[in-house]
């Protein structure tokens, strides 16, 4: 295996990523960091707005996306934030550190306060001023939509739809792309989309970000966030819409501001990181729809969204063992003993691996994910021509392969073509495990 290449990045998401229930088994233990971070923001949202966000969203019965955006669109947006905050702390207090922070439109402001930018209280404030602003000097009831397509055939809906104040908003990936504009010039998009074959939908969004229908409230917000004073940043931290690093002379009140109108290069700035070395991609927030995008684009990176399954901890956990750095991990593969020897489940580290005892781990684990008998799975036996393992399924097995060994970061340029046989598979387990 590659021990090389080790750079790692916590995404921060935005406008959206917010899930019912996420962090609340901590927030109801008590647990000090969820609590002191939520406290901290709920002071400054009720001074500026009147109104926090614990008492919501970590209610017996928490409110769905859609009504959240309905009933208390503030608290949607200062839900997403605080998140993010509190499982970079989270990680952090587990010793789990990024090499670089990616934000994706709101998500910049945490990725920054994260990396040392702002302290809480001052960004929560920003925040807070943002959501006021575009109360206040947003009166185009506009909208943002989703559309199951790259850059170019996107535009080219823009185009067809000719309207000045249609934009394209966010480039995701190769397959996902976001316009935002007035409502109408939106549900033309839509229809278009829809005869045309892409898929689109609108997003839970209560202002068309990303679009030069802001442009008074981006004047309003650097004026009112200009006092917030900014501190040099602990952690690179690269922006999809500046399209570079952050950089410690930069004014972070009118570049803040210009987030509201200037476009998101989600995707270039994932390549961009992704040439550089990067590896790791672990989501700092609710859900996995950052790591969905990244993995799409990069299937041999190893991405992990903590906060997207039903145990917080256990994926706390595991994101934190991804962030920790390859390089510091012990080289010896893990393998479960028999239950005569050790206790069942317990891994013991051995020095020298034996071959024979390898490939009849990795083929359990084959033989359970694809329910077939073990037996099948011969040193020649083809996995996609003969088994049927697709691309997919086998990106996803060998994913599982190193969690389950401890083989690090993959190596550049895996291409999962190159391991067509269980053979090969197991010689690839083997490799890392003795590099």
């Amino acid at each position: 295996m590659n021990r090389e290449l080790h750079l790692s990045v916590a995404l921060f998401p935005g406008q959206g990523a917010y899930r019912p229930g996420t962090l609340s088994a901590l927030w109801e233990s008590g647990d000090d960091t969820v609590r002191s971070t939520f406290d901290e923001v709920d002071a400054i949202a009720k001074e500026k707005l009147g109104r926090d966000v614990s008492s919501t969203v970590f209610r017996p019965t928490p409110p769905s996306p859609a009504t959240l955006l309905e009933t208390a669109p503030d608290t949607l947006q200062l839900a997403v934030f605080t998140t993010a905050v509190a499982t970079h702390r989270l990680l952090a207090e587990r010793g789990a550190r990024a090499s670089v922070h990616l934000g994706h439109s709101l998500g910049e402001l945490a990725a920054l306060t994260c990396a040392g930018a702002y302290d809480l209280a001052d960004a929560a404030a920003v925040l807070c001023e943002r959501i006021s602003v575009l109360r206040a000097y947003d009166r185009s009831g506009g909208a943002m939509l989703a559309l199951g397509c790259g850059r170019d055939r996107a535009e080219r809906v823009v185009a067809l739809i000719d309207h000045p104040e249609l934009v394209l908003a966010v480039d995701n990936s190769a397959h996902q792309a976001v316009v935002s504009g007035p409502a109408d010039a939106v549900a033309t998009a839509a229809a278009i989309a829809g005869q045309l074959g892409i898929s689109a939908t609108q997003l839970r969004s209560p202002h068309p970000f990303h679009n030069p229908l802001l442009a008074e409230a981006r004047r309003q917000l650097a004026v009112r966030i200009a006092p917030f004073r900014s501190r040099p940043l602990t952690v690179p931290v690269y922006s999809p819409i500046l399209g570079r690093f952050y950089r410690d002379g930069d004014d972070l009140a009118e570049l803040l501001a210009l987030h509201l109108v200037t476009p998101v290069e989600f995707g270039a700035a994932v390549s961009a990181l992704h040439a550089a070395g990067a590896r790791v991609f672990v989501e700092a927030g609710a859900g996995r729809v950052l790591t969905a995008l990244v993995s799409e684009a990069y299937p041999g990176v190893h991405a992990v969204a903590p906060l997207a399954g039903r145990d917080d901890e256990a994926g706390l956990a595991k994101a934190a063992d991804a962030l920790r750095d390859p390089l510091a991990r012990a080289v010896s593969v893990a393998v479960e003993t028999p239950v005569a020897t050790a206790a069942a489940g317990a891994p013991v580290a051995v020095a020298v691996v034996d071959r024979a005892e390898l490939t009849a781990q990795v083929r359990a684990l084959y033989a359970e994910a694809m329910e077939y008998p073990e037996e099948v799975f011969t040193d020649d036996v083809l996995l996609e021509a003969d088994l049927g393992v697709d691309s997919v399924k086998q990106t996803e097995l060998l994913s599982r392969l190193g969690d389950r060994f401890g083989l690090g970061t993959p190596p550049a340029g895996l291409r999962v073509a190159d391991y067509d046989t269980f053979g090969k598979v197991v010689d690839f387990v083997a490799a890392g495990a003795t590099q």
